[in-house]
């Protein structure tokens, strides 16, 4: 194995194989011209049969076909539950816009770079990164459930943020990942995140590598973040090593599983619903009067507070009073969200058009053009309507159950 050295001022490093075959890994920064200029000069010497870049299948798709957010379908990742991940994958892009916009560079100019230098030269391209929606949900899950939520409103904070990035940030993202510098700007503990955005991912791409050498290739160019570069180095090293090299497949498959809910969070809400239905039927059996006023309490709540999200995010009026009139019923039924049906009448009454569609990426990159964008502030009808259902529901139910009391 070559030393690591600097190409084009870059960090470069070479895995050789005994029988010649080798990969060489390119370190970049995904928003600086000189990560660009290398990936060009490094596919100019054509010493390569194959390019592998740090994308996964989406991502690849977003970057080389923008227009392909046009042709999302809203209700159908509504309906999918996907809503969330939607959002938080805009978010996570939002950062890397804001660093672009203040360097003059497209974000992932050097990936594009390198996939449209490998079509031209009729090489073939390897997306080796995981999925960016299983790498986040791997990130929820391995965070303990009491910091999930602060995980998510300082993701949603990150991206209110109007903190200009110097150069310096810039030199530190050269050695780091765009996804850990993201969320570092507002994880106080990095251990937990470690582990599913760096290490996983290192594994990840090193085994995809790995699959390419088999595929026969002899000469990779892996086109990677620079703070990947030394993992992927050291796991190519140590499974080259071994006597008998292990089938990377299987591996691949444990690192795309995304590890499932504790089944306890999932009861919480059926324990809260059956507990307000005691509570109405005890209000009800001392006095008719008593009931109705725990009624009252429980829309009131539960519907104000849904409906004060769904306005915080700006949403049509009609939409508003169907946040208040659905919120109520919806939670005494876990398996159907509020959010989920006052998103799907906000995308009625404001169905978004082509050009809100067009304008998502640059618009996502600015706290203004959540609000202002069709597309985004559907999205952020259903998460604040459905955080304002949530709160209303607890808050409700300790309300009831303290009238009783």
């Amino acid at each position: 194995m070559n030393q690591p050295t600097e190409q084009g001022e870059q960090p470069t490093a070479t895995v050789r194989l005994p029988d010649g075959r080798r990969v060489t890994l390119l370190g970049t920064a995904h928003v600086s011209r000189v990560s660009t200029e290398a990936v060009e000069e490094a596919l100019a010497t054509g010493a390569y049969d194959a390019v592998a870049v740090e994308l996964c299948p989406g991502r690849h798709q977003s970057l080389m076909d923008p227009a392909s957010l046009e042709r999302m379908d809203l209700f159908q990742v509504i309906r999918s539950g996907r809503a969330a991940m939607v959002a938080a994958s805009l978010a996570l892009g939002a950062y890397q816009q804001r660093l672009a916009d203040q360097l003059g560079i497209e974000p992932g100019a050097e990936m594009k770079a390198a996939v449209n230098r490998a079509r031209e030269a009729h090489l073939p391209v390897l997306l080796i990164d995981r999925e960016i929606g299983t790498t986040l949900r791997r990130v929820y899950r391995g965070v303990p459930w009491w910091r999930r939520m602060g995980l998510l409103a300082g993701l949603g904070g990150s991206l209110l943020s109007r903190e200009q990035i110097d150069e310096s940030e810039l030199e530190r993202l050269k050695e780091g990942d765009v996804l850990e510098a993201t969320f570092s700007e507002f994880a106080a503990e990095q251990a937990e995140l470690h582990e599913p955005l760096i290490a996983e991912r290192d594994r990840y791409m090193a085994l995809r590598l790995l699959q390419g050498l088999a595929e026969g290739h002899q000469h990779i160019l892996a086109v990677v973040g620079a703070g990947h570069l030394e993992g992927i180095r050291r796991i190519l090293e140590e499974e080259l090593a071994a006597p008998e090299p292990a089938d990377p497949a299987p591996r691949l498959e444990a690192l795309e599983a995304v590890p499932p809910p504790s089944r306890w969070p999932k009861l919480i809400p059926w324990v809260v619903v059956a507990l307000v239905l005691v509570g109405f039927a005890v209000g009800f059996s001392r006095d008719q009067a008593l009931g109705w006023e725990l009624v009252a309490d429980w829309v009131l709540i539960n519907g104000g507070l849904s409906a004060a999200g769904a306005a915080i995010a700006l949403a049509h009026p009609v939409t508003v009073v169907t946040a208040f009139v659905a919120a109520p019923l919806t939670s005494l039924n876990p398996t159907i969200g509020a959010g989920m049906v006052v998103a799907a009448v906000e995308t009625w009454v404001r169905r978004p058009r082509v050009g809100d569609f067009a304008r998502l990426r640059s618009d996502a990159a600015h706290p203004r053009g959540w609000w202002r964008n069709r597309v985004t502030r559907i999205l952020m009808v259903f998460l604040l309507a459905t955080l304002g259902s949530a709160a209303g529901t607890y808050l409700a139910g300790f309300r009831i159950l303290a009238q009783l009391a």
